[in-house]
């Protein structure tokens, strides 16, 4: 999405959102217990509107995460023309520092949880043959 107003992402519980347009309206991510968001924060202004009691904001660094963020914008840049998309793809390696990760504080626990559960799993599967 280009922009979002007050209470985006409010109680959201799963899907990936990206936020184009760098300022949020206030409450941002308020009762947020799953997914991820990615928001342009330019002005590093996104952390004063975003509610940060489920929360926690990392940048875009992991390969999986910049790989993830580049192809919807570049999804959203072919489905929509948006010359907002375009322009952030043209100076990719100048943007993709200000962008924020967005997380549920549960949801990331969740997921370490089932990535140090996989060695486990595939180790007793491997047994079972």
């Amino acid at each position: 999405m280009e922009g979002v107003g007050d209470h985006g992402c409010e109680y959201m519980t799963g899907g990936v959102v990206v936020v184009l347009l760098g300022r949020t309206g206030r409450n941002f991510a308020a009762s947020m217990s799953g997914g991820l968001a990615y928001v342009f924060n330019p002005e590093n202004l996104f952390e004063r509107q975003c509610n940060l009691s489920l929360v926690e904001l990392s940048p875009v660094a992991e390969a999986a995460d910049v790989a993830q963020l580049k192809s919807l914008i570049e999804r959203h840049a072919t489905l929509t023309g948006s010359a907002t998309a375009t322009r952030i793809l043209a100076e990719w390696e100048a943007s993709l520092p200000h962008f924020v990760k967005v997380m549920s504080v549960e949801y990331k626990k969740v997921l370490e949880q089932r990535r140090l559960r996989a060695p486990r799993e595939v180790a007793a599967l491997a047994d079972a043959g």
